[in-house]
């Protein structure tokens, strides 16, 4: 959340995860919080959802339970984006993360 806060490009509310959703480790929903992040999402003031979990296995399964509880309820799930880091030189990017950015790219100067 630190890292957020220096950006200063978000002001609205953070709902901090104790964790991620791991079966390999016993980490279920119940055991990270979502019931209160559901909970603190359908309260009618909430309109979107964004996640900034990390795109490992258990990242990705935390952020598909949490756009599958909370988008059949009308609340707008987004992601943060992945991909080049600012300044980046792209002959030192992994290829995942060039592919990444290449699928998830925006027209230029709109």
């Amino acid at each position: 959340m630190n890292m957020m806060e220096q950006t200063q490009s978000y002001q609205g509310l953070y709902y901090v995860l104790m964790g991620k959703i791991s079966p390999l480790d016993g980490l279920g929903p119940k055991d990270i919080g979502l019931d209160r992040l559901v909970t603190r999402a359908l309260d009618g003031v909430v309109r979107e959802v964004i996640l900034a979990t990390n795109y490992t296995n258990e990242g990705e399964a935390t952020a598909h339970y949490i756009t599958a509880m909370l988008g059949t309820k009308g609340i707008s799930v987004t992601r943060i984006a992945r991909g080049v880091p600012v300044g980046g030189e792209l002959e030192y990017v992994d290829s995942g993360t060039l592919a990444q950015a290449f699928r998830e790219r925006k027209t230029c100067g709109g």
